[in-house]
């Protein structure tokens, strides 16, 4: 049976932001590997003309989680790669790119279920992510419960929620933490925690007691380290100057 013709039309198609997210993550290093992981993870959506129009937000308002179909614009490659090294799996061992949601993606799309919580002029209020500051945003679609939830869905790869880290705070970081969470509005303890249970650093890597690591939410700078392989400990969290 002969190949069906390619359409051409649909070849050189090209699609444009329909808006871009204002997010907590200013660095790709510790932002969770999935949605919903850092419930604390907030942002907002800024869409541009003419869908920051009321029209195209008509009916919004009775949906509590939307997909976001996005660019990983801090990843996109002029050569595809067939198979990638899941995080998941300790960065040791390859899989096929369309067995993973990797960000290597052939043409850079990602997708993502969030929590709306609010709807104002132009913008929509997020929480739950795990796109980086500045991401663009292609669509926006419902989550649709009885479609989107099935039961008997199942994945080998990754079945379960990855087991958390423990965190603890040395003392004057918490109290830091505090003081800007108060000033952001935010829940910047909660973030912290929630992001850093999730264990950023490569599985690979083995953490000594004297590496620091760090990364910036909102517009803080958070420095940690581990003083066993089975904790993290926050050490400060600071303004830059």
């Amino acid at each position: 049976m002969a190949a069906p013709s390619p359409d051409r039309a649909a070849m050189t198609h090209t699609v444009s932001p329909i808006g871009f997210v204002r997010s907590c993550f200013k660095e790709k290093f510790a932002i969770p590997r999935q949605p919903h992981l850092a419930p604390a993870a907030r942002g907002v959506l800024e869409l541009l003309p003419p869908f920051d129009q009321a029209d195209a937000l008509d009916g919004l308002e009775q949906v509590s989680h939307i997909w976001l179909l996005f660019l990983f614009h801090r990843a996109l490659e002029d050569k595809p790669r067939l198979k990638v090294r899941p995080p998941r799996l300790g960065g040791n061992r390859s899989l096929g790119v369309f067995a993973t949601r990797s960000t290597h993606r052939p043409n850079g799309i990602g997708q993502s279920v969030v929590r709306l919580e609010r709807i104002e002029p132009g913008k929509l209020w997020l929480a739950g992510l795990d796109l980086l500051d500045g991401t663009p945003v292609l669509d926006i679609k419902p989550y649709v419960p009885y479609a989107d939830r099935l039961a008997d869905a199942r994945n080998g790869i990754a079945e379960q929620a990855p087991s958390p880290i423990a965190v603890d705070w040395h003392g004057p970081a918490l109290v830091e933490a505090r003081a800007h969470a108060e000033r952001l509005a935010e829940p910047l303890v909660e973030l912290i925690e929630q992001c850093l249970a999730q264990d950023p650093r490569p599985a690979y890597q083995v953490p000594s007691p004297e590496r620091r690591y760090g990364t910036r939410l909102w517009d803080v700078d958070v420095r940690w380290h581990y003083p066993r392989p089975d904790l993290i400990r926050v050490l400060e969290v600071t303004r830059p100057a």
